[in-house]
C-alpha cells in the first residue's frame, strides 16, 4: 500500500525513515501535526505535545525521538542568568518544546517569562534569550564558546528535575485499530532498525558539522527507543502540562504494536 508519510527535516530523524526517504513529505514539526489533523496523511512524526493535547492520534510503539540527558538540539541561548529572563523568544515549529520550557522554567526556577515569537534568522545579540531547536540549535552549539553566550540544554534539565528520560516526537497514526495501521507500524520499526545499523552512514551524508560530529550526536545525544522509562518520562510531562493548564486533561495514550 502507498502510505501517506510525513517526516521531519531534521538530522535526528534520518535513522527513523532509512529506507524510506523516497516515500516521506518533509516539514517542520507543525505543519507535519497539522497534515496528520486534516487527514492528509497516514502517519508522522509528530512533537508529543500533539498527543497529549487531541486523544484522536495512535502511537508507534517502541520508537521515539527522545533524550537521557543533555540532547544539543533543543536549549535556550541566553546571556543573563536564567533566573533574571524577563523574555524568551521561541520558535513557533514545536509547540513541545515551548511546553517543555514552560514546565522547567516553572517547576526549575519558579518563573514565566514572556515567551514570544523568534523571528527568521534572529541572532541571539538582538534578544534577552532565544529557544533553539533542531538543525538550527547544532548550528549554534558549535560557535566558539563564550561568557555572553550561554546554553540551557532542556533535555539535561529535564534529566536532573525528574530523573527521566524527555520523549520529543513521536509517529503518530489516527486513533483506529486496523490491519492498515498495524503494517504501517511495522514498516516504521523496520525503517528504525535499518537506521540505527547504520548510523555512520547516515552520519557521512552532507548536514550540520562534520561527519564525527553527527555521529556523536545521533549516538550519544539522541535515543530512539519508547520503552517503559520513556513512557514514564511522557507521563510525567502529561502530568505537568496538565497541572500547568497547557492541556486541559489527560487522557490515556494508545500504542500500537
Amino acid at each position: 500500500m502507498n502510505y501517506r508519510i510525513g517526516g521531519l527535516s531534521y538530522l535526528n530523524t534520518r535513522p527513523l525513515v532509512y529506507g524510506l526517504e523516497d516515500r516521506i513529505t518533509p516539514g517542520e514539526p507543525a505543519r507535519m501535526a497539522d497534515a496528520l489533523r486534516a487527514g492528509e496523511l497516514d502517519a508522522a512524526i509528530v512533537p508529543v505535545a500533539e498527543v497529549l493535547r487531541d486523544d484522536r492520534y495512535a502511537v508507534v510503539d517502541g520508537i521515539a525521538i527522545a533524550s537521557r540527558g543533555p540532547v544539543r538540539s533543543v536549549f535556550v541561548a541566553h546571556r543573563a542568568n536564567v533566573r533574571r529572563l524577563k523574555r524568551i523568544a521561541v520558535t513557533p515549529a514545536s509547540r513541545t518544546s515551548v511546553w517543555l520550557l514552560r514546565v522547567l522554567l516553572q517547576q526549575v526556577h519558579g518563573i514565566a517569562p514572556e515567551l514570544y515569537p523568534k523571528p527568521p534568522q534572529a541572532l541571539l545579540c538582538d534578544h534577552e534569550a532565544m529557544l533553539l531547536i533542531g538543525d538550527e540549535a547544532l548550528e549554534y552549539s558549535l560557535q566558539p564558546a563564550s561568557p555572553r553566550r550561554r546554553i540551557w540544554d532542556l533535555g539535561e534539565a529535564w534529566q536532573s528535575l525528574t530523573g527521566l528520560p524527555f520523549v520529543y516526537a513521536v509517529w503518530a497514526l489516527p486513533r483506529k485499530s486496523s490491519v492498515e495501521g498495524r503494517e504501517l507500524s511495522a514498516m516504521l520499526r523496520a525503517a528504525k532498525a535499518a537506521g540505527l545499523a547504520h548510523l555512520r552512514e547516515l552520519a557521512d551524508r552532507p548536514g550540520v558539522g562534520t561527519p564525527q560530529f553527527r555521529y556523536e550526536y545521533l549516538t550519544q545525544n539522541v535515543c530512539y527507543d519508547l520503552g517503559a522509562a520513556e513512557k514514564a518520562g511522557l507521563r510525567k510531562f502529561q502530568e505537568l502540562c496538565c497541572a500547568m493548564g497547557l492541556v486541559k486533561e489527560t487522557h490515556e495514550l494508545r500504542f500500537v504494536s
